[in-house]
């Protein structure tokens, strides 16, 4: 074989380790340039990225717990109403004059009570995430709508450090995106850098072997939950400072299937074992561009939903081809 075909060779195995480490990111560099030339560049405008990021945060802060959850081989389909129970019990509070940090210390604590009582029931019950995470996100929606008997919940309008955590900046970083990173660095850390991460991807990759292992395979699958509760929690927040008031029957709609769209596409597997927090943050991102984009082209808004159906057929396809 000559040098040529060698050096030919190595180069090609090279591109293929960075793309299988780094698509997430190769991924969202292609889909920037391809859309700000679409928008002859509209799209790459400040003012524009700025308002994709705010509008991301809270989509991707439930996705950076979800990953946690997924990585470890489970799934979590009621972020989005319990992201509207935890909203309901901040508004509700904040508007009857709580302390505004009591206030979202109760929303954090609802949220992870309910991830608390999936991984409990998942694994003490041995029943599939699937089921258990639906029943409780429908009794959740269920509990929200009845305490604010179907209507829409306001809080205290004055209160403008509340609004300003969903509506402010800082240097003209908005702040949700800020509370993103900031907990997207912390859970990389503790994925990456710690026993516990490591217990989460042996719990994914072969439970029986992580049983076998010495790894109390119950207990780190009750603490992913409790990890995707906590940040539902804070997206709660957020979400509820936008406009300081909680809708009890859209607020939260689908955000854990967008949430679980994210995850895939920043390269999680959702067989489990595999994943990184910063590629479910630039899948949240990439998520919003496609939302960006079809306004832009004035593409019709009844599509988004084709679209992200698409986008995740598209992320589990080539997972099961990358297995192969």
């Amino acid at each position: 074989m000559s040098n040529f075909i060698k050096n030919k060779i190595q180069i090609l195995d090279v591109f293929q380790n960075l793309w299988a480490k780094y698509n997430a990111i190769f991924v969202f560099l292609i889909l920037f340039a391809i859309l700000a030339m679409l928008t002859d560049g509209r799209f790459a405008s400040y003012n524009n990225i700025t308002t994709i990021l705010r509008n991301a945060s809270t989509i991707g802060l439930i996705a950076v717990g979800m990953t946690f959850v997924i990585i470890a081989g489970g799934i979590d389909l009621s972020s989005g109403p319990v992201m509207a129970t935890a909203g309901l019990a901040l508004v509700f509070l904040q508007g009857g004059g709580t302390p505004l940090p009591l206030a979202m210390l109760v929303c954090i604590i609802v949220a992870t009570s309910f991830g608390l009582i999936n991984g409990i029931i998942i694994t003490k019950a041995k029943v599939p995430p699937f089921i258990v995470t639906l029943a409780i996100g429908i009794i959740a929606r269920s509990v929200t709508m009845y305490i604010g008997r179907g209507a829409t919940i306001t809080g205290d309008n004055t209160d403008t450090v509340f609004k300003t955590i969903g509506n402010g900046s800082i240097l003209t970083i908005p702040i949700p995106f800020i509370i993103l990173m900031v907990v997207a660095t912390i859970l990389t850390v503790l994925l990456v850098k710690t026993k516990f991460g490591t217990f989460v991807f042996a719990v994914g990759c072969n439970e029986v072997a992580a049983k076998y292992s010495g790894i109390k395979v119950d207990n780190i699958k009750i603490l992913t939950y409790v990890i995707a509760g906590i940040c539902v929690g804070l997206a709660g927040i957020i979400e509820a400072s936008r406009m300081v008031a909680v809708s009890t029957t859209t607020t939260g709609s689908y955000y854990e299937f967008d949430a679980i769209t994210a995850v895939l596409v920043g390269g999680t597997s959702l067989m489990g074992g595999q994943g990184t927090i910063y590629g479910s943050v630039i899948g949240a991102i990439i998520l919003f561009f496609v939302n960006n984009i079809m306004i832009h082209l004035h593409i019709s808004t009844y599509l988004t939903g084709a679209i992200k159906g698409a986008v995740i057929m598209i992320a589990v396809l080539l997972q099961t081809r990358n297995r192969n």
